[in-house]
C-alpha cells in the first residue's frame, strides 16, 4: 500500500491540528492518538487516491465526532474538495447531492458491504468507495481546498456554499476579538447541534483554531440526561473553563421545561441563540432566570455568526442582535444608499468570513452549477434595524413579507406575539393568495392543550389588543406538528404546501 513519507505526515498533521496543549485535549472525552491516528488514515487514504484523480472529491456523511473530525482534518492536510452531507437525508437528497458532487470518496459510519467486526477501531469502520456514482453531467472545476456545507436541503432544493479554510479561521478570529472571549482567546464549546450544519461544525473550529477544548453530544443525549440526572451537566467541566454553548430558540425552550437543567445552564460563559428568531417570552424567561443568552445573526454564507449581543447587555435588557463582530461589516441599505438608524432596510454584508459562492444543481437542465460571487457585498434576503449605538435588529425576510390590503405584514413580528401568549405549542405565519386582500395573513398552530376552541378565541382577543387588525391573522390552521428542518427552522415551503391542501377550510373560518 502506497504511504507517505511520514515526516510529510506530521508536518500536516500539525498544521490542521494546529497548538494542542498537552493537559487539555481537543476532543474531550476521546483519546487524542485515537485522533491523530485516524486523521493520518484519512491522510494517506486520500494521498492513495490523489496519484491517481488529482484533487478527489470527498462526501463526508457521520454524525459520529470522530468518524466526523478525521475525515474533516485528513481533507484539510490533502488538495481535494470536501462536501459535507446530512446522515439524515432522505432519498430525494441523495439523489442531488450524488448527481452534484458525484464523488470519488464516500465516507460513512459502516462499510456497504460488511457489518461492523468485534475488535474494530473506528476508523477501520469507514467505507472508502472508489467511483461509486458516475453521472453522465460534467462536473464545473472545483478548486483543491473548498469546503462545500450543504444548505436548504430538508425544503426540496439543495445547494452547497462554498467555503475555504481561510474564511472558516477568519469567523472564528472575528469571534475570539470580540470581547466575548476573555484571555488568553481559547474558545471552549460544548456542541449538541450538528457538524454538517455551519452551527456545530464552527463550534469545532473555534475549539481547534484556538487551543480550546470541544465537548461533542447530540441534543438527544443531553435531553435524555437532563430527564435521568439530578445534575445532569456536572459530569462536565463546565466551571473550570468558560464554555460557549450554542442552540436554536426551540432547543432552549425544550431545555427550560425541566427546572434541574438551569443551574447547569447558568454556568456557561454563553448560551448562543440563532438558527430562528426567539420570541419574546422565552428571552424575558431567560432572562428571568438569569442564563447567559447572546442572540446572534449569521448564516451559512458567513460561516455563522456575524453579529452577537453580548450576555452582559441581554441581562441588562437590551434586545436584538449586538453589535457586528470585528470580522464584519454591516449596513442597512435602501438599493445601494445606507439608511439612518432606525430604518428599516436590507441587510448588506462584507466579511473576510464570506463563502464565494454556491454550488447547485440548475432548476432547467438538473446538471451541476457554480455560481461564484463579485467582490460587491453580499445581500441576504433580511431585512433589519441598525440603531445609534451601531446594534443590529432583524426584522424578517424580505421574501415571507405579507403584503395584505396595502399594509406590510412581517411574519416574525406576529409568531412573537402569538407565542408570547402562551396559548400554543408551536406558530408559524404566512401569507397566501387572497382575492379581496391581495394576501391574508395564515396561521399554523399547534395548540398547548388538546382543545383548541376557547384557548383559539382568547388568543384572537389578546392579539386584537396588541396588533394592528391588518397583523392579526385571518385564518387559523390547527395542526399535530409543524414541518421543521433539522435545525429547527420552519419549512416554509412544505408549510405552504400544508395550507394548500386546507386552502377550503381556511375559507370557512376566518379570525
Amino acid at each position: 500500500m502506497y504511504k507517505p513519507e511520514l515526516a510529510t505526515v506530521a508536518t500536516a498533521l500539525g498544521r490542521v491540528l494546529g497548538p494542542q496543549p498537552a493537559d487539555l485535549p481537543w476532543l474531550w472525552g476521546y483519546d487524542p492518538q485515537a485522533l491523530a491516528h485516524a486523521v493520518t488514515a484519512r491522510m494517506m487514504a486520500l494521498e492513495q487516491q490523489a496519484a491517481q484523480t488529482p484533487c478527489p472529491r470527498i462526501l463526508l456523511v457521520t454524525g459520529d465526532p470522530l468518524a466526523f473530525w478525521a475525515g474533516f482534518l485528513g481533507a484539510l492536510a490533502v488538495p481535494s474538495v470536501l462536501f459535507l452531507g446530512n446522515p439524515a437525508w432522505g432519498s430525494a437528497e441523495w439523489h442531488q447531492v450524488l448527481t452534484l458532487a458525484q464523488p470519488q470518496v464516500i465516507w460513512g459510519d459502516y462499510p456497504r458491504d460488511r457489518a461492523a467486526q468485534p475488535g474494530d477501531r473506528p476508523w477501520d469502520r469507514w467505507q472508502y468507495w472508489d467511483q461509486s456514482y458516475p453521472c453522465d453531467r460534467p462536473v464545473p472545476a472545483l478548486a483543491p481546498g473548498w469546503i462545500l456545507i450543504p444548505t436548504g436541503g430538508t425544503s426540496g432544493r439543495l445547494r452547497f456554499v462554498i467555503h475555504t479554510e481561510a474564511s472558516l479561521r477568519a469567523a472564528v478570529g472575528g469571534l475570539q476579538r470580540s470581547g466575548l472571549v476573555s484571555a488568553p482567546g481559547q474558545i471552549h464549546s460544548f456542541c449538541t447541534l450538528p457538524w454538517h450544519h455551519v452551527s456545530g461544525l464552527m463550534q469545532g473550529l473555534r475549539s481547534l483554531f484556538t487551543g480550546g477544548q470541544l465537548i461533542s453530544l447530540s441534543f438527544k443525549t443531553l435531553e435524555q440526561q437532563i430527564q435521568d440526572c439530578p445534575e445532569p451537566l456536572a459530569t462536565y467541566p463546565l466551571s473550570s473553563r468558560p464554555f460557549f454553548l450554542s442552540l436554536v430558540p426551540t432547543q432552549l425552550q425544550r431545555l427550560l421545561q425541566h427546572p434541574q437543567a438551569v443551574p447547569g445552564l447558568t454556568q456557561f460563559q454563553a448560551i448562543f441563540l440563532g438558527g430562528a428568531p426567539p420570541w419574546p417570552a422565552l428571552l424575558d424567561r431567560g432572562r428571568a432566570l438569569q442564563l447567559p443568552l447572546a442572540p446572534t445573526y449569521g448564516m451559512t454564507e458567513t460561516a455563522a455568526q456575524i453579529a452577537t449581543l453580548n450576555p452582559v447587555d441581554f441581562l441588562g435588557g437590551q434586545g436584538g442582535c449586538g453589535q457586528v463582530l470585528p470580522h464584519g461589516q454591516v449596513q442597512v441599505v435602501a438599493g445601494d444608499q445606507g439608511l439612518p438608524p432606525g430604518a428599516v432596510g436590507q441587510i448588506q454584508i462584507r466579511s473576510a468570513s464570506l463563502a464565494l459562492g454556491y454550488y447547485s444543481l440548475d432548476p432547467k437542465t438538473q446538471a451541476p452549477r457554480l455560481d461564484r460571487w463579485s467582490a460587491s457585498p453580499f445581500q441576504p434576503d433580511d431585512l433589519g434595524i441598525m440603531d445609534s449605538m451601531g446594534c443590529l435588529q432583524v426584522v424578517g425576510r424580505s421574501s415571507d413579507k405579507i403584503i395584505t390590503g396595502g399594509e406590510n405584514v412581517f411574519p416574525v413580528e406576529v409568531e412573537s406575539a402569538i407565542r408570547g401568549t402562551g396559548l400554543v405549542a408551536d406558530v408559524a405565519v404566512l401569507g397566501m393568495p387572497d382575492a379581496l386582500w391581495g394576501e391574508a395573513v395564515v396561521a399554523v398552530y399547534g395548540p398547548v392543550e388538546a382543545g383548541a376552541g376557547e384557548g383559539l378565541g382568547a388568543l384572537r382577543r389578546i392579539l386584537r389588543s396588541q396588533m394592528a387588525p391588518h397583523k392579526c391573522p385571518k385564518y387559523w390552521l390547527k395542526v399535530d406538528l409543524l414541518p421543521r428542518n433539522d435545525q429547527g427552522k420552519i419549512d416554509r415551503q412544505r408549510l405552504k404546501a400544508l395550507v394548500e391542501l386546507q386552502h377550503l377550510d381556511l375559507r370557512d373560518t376566518p379570525s
